[in-house]
């Protein structure tokens, strides 16, 4: 199966892992249509993708927002949510509860919003592909607020899947991956100390883990799933 002659819908898909999933998705001939909070990096990712493909600047933590960017879209055929800001580790002792919380706002409330104005819009036979992240199994110090985000969307999957039947709902679990997600966590140290510990001897790339969103996209025996793409961080 291929993404030809579908529409994909990516949250978060001018940078990083979203937008290498935008342009495999688009690579596989699917109409893409990409939505993130810059209105710069909505424009600067249209000029590399094909003509087909369009994009608008959404707050993804605003309800109304949202609805009315789905409003405004003919049905497509899958959603993907990628959007997420640089990650802030918080330490349990000096921990600051709306920090806490406001890291919930985009990566779980963002994707639960995003899912429930979007799904009377997909078409039968589609699917929705969400983000979660290897703290949910193996979290650090400092990764109590992450791994509970991580941990909250992997059951979110599961119930969406039981609840938007036969719509399918899945998840991607990208480890530590090369892209501004770590841009307040000392990157280029962090990546090689991290390829030290995997079995794979490296970090992922963006293209890593968007092979995975397709698959999930045309997989249509799917639903419920969490697909790990982490390098081997489970076992390391």
């Amino acid at each position: 199966m291929t993404l030809q002659d579908q529409r994909v819908v990516v949250l978060g898909g001018t940078s990083g892992i979203g937008l290498a999933t935008a342009q495999l998705a688009a690579a596989e001939g699917a109409t893409v249509i990409v939505a993130s909070s810059n209105p710069e990096s909505v424009k600067r990712v249209l000029e590399t993708l094909p003509p087909s493909a369009t994009g608008d600047a959404v707050d993804l933590t605003d309800a109304g927002a949202v609805k009315a960017f789905f409003d405004g879209l003919e049905p497509f055929d899958h959603l993907v949510f990628t959007a997420g800001e640089p990650l802030t580790l918080l330490e349990v002792e000096s921990i600051e509860l709306a920090r806490a919380r406001q890291a919930f706002e985009l990566r779980y409330f963002g994707a639960l919003g995003a899912v429930s104005a979007a799904a009377p819009r997909i078409r039968p036979g589609g699917s929705v592909v969400l983000t979660t992240g290897a703290a949910a199994d193996r979290p650090g110090p400092g990764w109590s607020v992450a791994a509970s985000i991580c941990g909250a969307v992997d059951a979110l999957v599961r119930a969406l899947a039981v609840e938007l039947a036969p719509l399918r709902v899945n998840a991607v679990k990208p480890g530590v991956v090369r892209t501004p997600l770590w841009s307040g966590l000392s990157p280029e140290m962090l990546y090689e100390e991290t390829a030290k510990t995997l079995p794979v001897g490296r970090v992922g790339e963006p293209s890593d883990i968007a092979a995975a969103y397709v698959y999930l996209m045309n997989q249509g025996f799917a639903t419920g799933a969490i697909i790990s793409v982490d390098g081997g961080h489970v076992l390391a």
